[in-house]
């Protein structure tokens, strides 16, 4: 009883095969529960009012299905004009310290150890927003928009999610907005490494990380094995590799193989693809006497795909799980993909780049708690019933559905259920009344 049988098979729950009211309101209340009881999580530590703004933003989000303040405060259904909420959400976005959005960001981090272990795959990626008519923005700067490849103005974001080990969704570990235009700026390098470090505090030299041909620079490689973490890094074509004590051409070092193990996957598309892969030791040019691996996979494209790695295993299965552990960075690109078209991310209307940097982290945190429902889709009923909410119109064969990206069936599920609602959260937050009884003690 899984997907949308859930909807057909739930006799109390639905009547022929459609949700009828009762049930939706049902719904809104366990949904409204489970956003402020996840608020509450993560704000622990933090004052009072900075928790009644992010349960309000994590609620309005959610139900408008925007970033757009006003929609967050048509959402919310305060007695209050619609004026003053949108100004207390300005305010209270503009006036967020970055102490209490780091205590956020801990919560979440602690509150993922449940859904981590050794051997984690920890995706690093950059993203950007892009506002090309904005002129009053803070810190506006060029970034180059990964949708279209022009220059545009805008701000870069670091993220770094954990694939859960059973249906490899992504959750957020860290996230930043940055400019170029800041005064403090330094460098690209210098705000991942930052990242990275964070990430080295929270869970140590556990788990995988993972990153792209952008992030193929010696500074990462370094970091990476003065700290004894492991890596899978896609290299670049241009880069030199020791090589049976010769300096040489990563790619001229693939070129010498034809590929030794079969790999069969699927492309994003549901395409398959068969590949070839070989293991290749090699070491970098300024660390001669510390081996890494070079993973050749042939067949993926015109040229072979390079990923350098330190994970070493006597196992002959070893290159085509590399390859697949690489293969997995597109779930981050989905969850990119996710926050801007699900929520408009790119539509925000805030002005203080601290305002920016709150705003996206609130997202990233509902981001968080969507992908935490998701992996509990086969183990709990309201998770399977936000699902046939959704009404998907092409639901997964049983064999994918245990990795079937759910976030956008979560969301528009949630949207469905919460703007049926007459009221927001605000009985939710409101301190209990006093009771008329009288009281003998």
């Amino acid at each position: 009883m899984w997907y949308n049988g859930v909807a057909k098979n739930t006799i109390n729950h639905v009547k022929k095969g459609c949700f009828v009211m009762n049930q939706y309101t049902k719904l809104a209340g366990l949904l409204k529960r489970e956003i402020l009881h996840f608020s509450k999580k993560i704000c622990k530590g933090i004052g009072k009012p900075e928790q009644r703004l992010v349960s309000n933003l994590l609620y309005g989000i959610a139900e408008s299905g925007s970033c757009h303040l006003s929609k967050i405060s048509r959402a919310l259904k305060e007695q209050i004009s619609l004026k003053k909420t949108i100004e207390r959400l300005s305010r209270g976005l503009r006036d967020f310290s970055e102490e209490d959005s780091q205590c956020l960001l801990d919560n979440q981090a602690q509150m993922l150890k449940a859904e981590t272990n050794d051997h984690t795959v920890y995706i690093v990626d950059g993203s950007d927003v892009t506002k090309p008519h904005s002129e009053k923005l803070e810190g506006l700067a060029i970034v180059r928009d990964g949708s279209t490849g022009e220059l545009e103005k805008g701000y870069f974001t670091l993220e770094i999610a954990a694939l859960t080990a059973k249906s490899k969704t992504p959750l957020p570990v860290y996230d930043r907005v940055y400019s170029a235009a800041e005064k403090d700026f330094v460098s690209e390098d210098a705000e991942v490494l930052r990242g990275l470090r964070y990430l080295s505090a929270t869970v140590g030299n556990k788990g995988i990380r993972t990153m792209d041909r952008g992030y193929d620079a010696l500074v990462y490689y370094e970091y990476f094995l003065r700290n004894h973490e492991k890596f899978i890094i896609r290299a670049t074509k241009n880069r030199s590799v020791r090589y049976k004590d010769e300096t040489v051409n990563i790619m001229a070092v693939a070129n010498r193989f034809k590929g030794k193990y079969r790999l069969d996957f699927q492309d994003k598309k549901g395409k398959t693809i068969s590949c070839k892969t070989t293991f290749i030791p090699v070491s970098l040019p300024k660390y001669p006497n510390t081996p890494i691996n070079l993973v050749a996979v042939y067949g993926f494209g015109k040229e072979p795909m390079l990923l350098l790695t330190n994970l070493k295993s006597e196992d002959t299965r070893l290159a085509n799980t590399i390859t697949k552990v690489y293969l997995m960075r597109w779930r981050i690109e989905e969850y990119f993909r996710f926050k801007k078209q699900q929520y408009a991310w790119e539509g925000f209307r805030v002005r203080s780049l601290n305002a920016i940097r709150t705003l996206h982290r609130i997202l990233t945190l509902l981001a968080g708690l969507i992908g935490t429902l998701s992996e509990k889709r086969d183990e709990s009923l309201f998770v399977m019933e936000l699902i046939a909410v959704s009404k998907r119109i092409y639901p997964p064969k049983q064999s994918k559905a245990a990795r079937k990206f759910l976030h956008y069936a979560l969301g528009d599920a949630i949207f469905t259920i919460l703007r049926r609602t007459t009221a927001g959260i605000a009985h939710f937050l409101a301190p209990p009344k006093p009771s008329p009884q009288l009281s003998l003690f």
